[in-house]
């Protein structure tokens, strides 16, 4: 399953890091709506407002369904037919929907059958591995391109060379108060079987989307039908992943300690992976800052160095006390 996730990225960096070719061949970068609903968080709860890609004819409906948006949309779907006056009055979870059973609920079949197709956008996502009765998290996201970043500001018009986000499968739909008001989007996150490198620590996964072409596929609801998508829907191996502090089980949490690696034991060095490190350096190089769009955000730079002959911990905690007085980097906020 997937119930926590990370995104830290600000908003204009998530355009970025979404660069697509449309079918003319042009390189472009998808447009937001309501930005001003998203703010990045490394600890990310259901209820909270989540970057989701979708079709542009969603909301334009002479479009062409190949361009793309990033919506921040409510995460756990509040299908349409709901009609209470408040949508918090479900009964049941929706967080996630599972891939065996989704087209015989209706909350899941109407939406995808109408082409509410969604990429939920996040650095990576938290699962809890169950041990002698206590549970441990991990932080699992996509291996990192193996890449030097210069240091200086992003530019925008260059390639994005930073953390590759991880693009999870999801359903989206539209509900509207009985009584009039604004309409709420809202999402649920497709889960599949486990891969094999990852059913150690859990038995369900997210459906990763891997590589654009089948995010293409899984948007562009007018050229691929729902059959023909639900193919993509699947497990896959390319995925990292290693333990972090149990910080991160209060969603209250938010701060850059969530999904720093850890070592597990006493006396344990903590064996870094490529991207665990990149990510290490990430963090250590350079706190969440505010930008002119007033959000937080990581840095984008990729230096990658020798592997650190201290924890990762370790790491963490001079980089903290360094940053003390930047308060987005010091104290947890709620969501």
């Amino acid at each position: 399953m997937c119930g926590r996730t990370a995104c830290a990225l600000g908003a204009d960096r998530i355009r970025r890091a979404c660069v697509y070719c449309d079918n003319y061949g042009r390189t472009r970068q998808p447009e937001w709506r309501d930005a001003d609903k998203y703010s990045p968080s490394y600890n990310k709860s259901p209820q909270s407002n989540s970057p989701v890609l979708v079709s542009r004819r969603h909301f334009e409906k002479d479009a062409d369904s190949s361009e793309r948006v990033i919506a921040a949309m409510r995460w756990g779907l509040v299908p349409a037919w709901f009609r209470e006056d408040d949508p918090s009055k479900m009964q049941y979870k929706t967080s996630n929907c599972r891939s065996d059973t989704m087209m015989e609920k209706l909350s899941y079949k109407g939406p995808l059958i109408k082409g509410r197709r969604c990429v939920v956008l996040a650095d990576g996502f938290y699962e809890w591995q169950q041990h002698n009765g206590k549970k441990q998290p991990y932080f699992i996201y996509f291996p990192q391109p193996k890449q030097e970043m210069a240091d200086g500001k992003d530019d925008d018009d260059k390639e994005w060379k930073g953390w590759r986000l991880l693009t999870m499968a999801g359903i989206f739909d539209c509900w509207e108060p009985p009584d009039g008001g604004d309409a709420l989007y809202t999402y649920t996150i497709i889960t599949v079987d486990a891969s094999k490198g990852l059913s150690d620590i859990h038995n369900r996964m997210p459906a990763i989307l891997d590589g654009d072409e089948a995010i293409r596929k899984w948007l562009d609801f007018s050229e691929v039908s729902t059959q023909e998508a639900l193919r993509l829907i699947h497990s896959t191996e390319n995925i990292a992943f290693h333990p972090v502090s149990t910080i991160v089980n209060n969603s209250r949490n938010n701060t850059p300690e969530c999904l720093v690696p850890i070592g597990l034991g006493p006396k344990t060095e903590t064996k870094v992976s490529t991207s665990s490190k990149m990510m290490l350096d990430w963090v250590k190089n350079k706190s969440p800052k505010k930008e002119e769009d007033d959000l937080p955000r990581w840095s984008s730079q990729f230096i990658q160095i020798a592997a650190p002959k201290r924890t990762s911990a370790g790491l963490m905690h001079q980089w903290l006390k360094k940053e003390e007085g930047d308060p987005c980097a010091k104290k947890p906020k709620t969501q």
